[in-house]
């Protein structure tokens, strides 16, 4: 007698992504523990989390964050993308321990982006942060990833939920966790910054510089950050659509994450939305939960 196989596929979507550890939080829960994980982008970053069991640590690092702490981590610099992603990194790696990919006790895997033909890169081996790094590599915004002489950058670009990695990867069922399924929030509505007493820009902190930037110009319209993640989101929920209609998952959980692109320290809502996807989804994991009995 054999059990199936049950696979998940954690998606991008930026700061959305917390919703992955609401998501895996919950189906713990139901006794659901995946047998292997697939993840690009943000996905990548959390799933790395669950494999090597570092799950608690990175949800207690994510929901301490506040808006300034995600400000220092953002070292902005105009070459190769606007965040060069060390300190990001950096910071990530004083809370997950790295290990090798291949020796990981639950199978895992990242998608990269070759930047150079275009091709989905699957990572399946070597250092677990230096496929993460690579998977988060969103274009315009951090600089690209050399690894095993390409270089890579998001593989949200070409597979948005990788639910072929996971098949890929021996699973027969798998549940994909979409996070741009659903309509984009609706950008705050900013009023202009230039109020009586405020700096001018060359009296300004290097922080308040980061944050006009990434936060919205004077014009109170939404900042670079937004803008880019928002235009490479609509364009990674139109492939995920293609995607998900040629190779479809047992289960698509859909979190419904009201939290704006570049809002890392909004975790605690991403989060409670993941587990709320969750229960919307409780009757098909029933019936998943069915499939995984062992065959006779």
């Amino acid at each position: 007698m054999s059990r199936p196989k049950f696979g998940i596929a954690l998606g991008g979507g930026a700061a959305r992504g917390w919703a992955h550890i609401g998501v895996l939080r919950a189906l713990a829960k139901q006794g659901l523990r995946p047998d292997c994980i697939a993840g690009v982008s943000i996905g990548a970053l959390v799933g790395a989390a669950s494999a090597t069991d570092q799950l608690d640590k990175l949800e207690a690092w994510v929901r301490a964050l506040s808006r300034l702490d995600v400000l220092k981590l953002l070292d902005a610099r105009f070459r190769g993308g606007v965040i060069q992603g060390d300190r990001v990194m950096s910071a990530i790696k004083n809370v997950l321990s790295d290990h090798a990919i291949e020796d990981l006790p639950v199978p895992y895997g990242a998608v990269a982006t070759d930047i150079e033909s275009g091709r989905e890169i699957w990572l399946r081996k070597g250092s677990l942060m230096a496929a993460v790094r690579a998977s988060c590599a969103l274009p315009g915004l951090f600089a690209p990833s050399l690894l095993d002489d390409r270089w890579l950058i998001d593989g949200g670009l070409v597979n948005p939920v990788p639910v072929s990695l996971c098949y890929a990867m021996g699973a027969d069922l798998v549940v994909a966790v979409n996070l741009n399924a659903h309509s984009f929030p609706r950008f705050a509505r900013r009023e202009p910054r230039r109020q009586s007493g405020e700096r001018l820009p060359d009296e300004q902190s290097y922080l308040e510089k980061v944050a006009n930037v990434f936060e919205g110009w004077r014009s109170g319209a939404p900042g670079v950050i937004d803008v880019l993640s928002a235009a490479i989101g609509i364009m990674q929920q139109r492939i995920a659509r293609s995607r998900l209609a040629g190779e479809p998952p047992e289960v698509e959980i859909r979190p419904l994450v009201d939290v704006e692109f570049s809002d890392f320290h909004r975790a605690a809502e991403a989060i409670a939305a993941g587990e709320q996807a969750v229960e919307v989804a409780a009757a098909a994991l029933d019936r998943l939960r069915g499939s995984l009995k062992p065959e006779s």
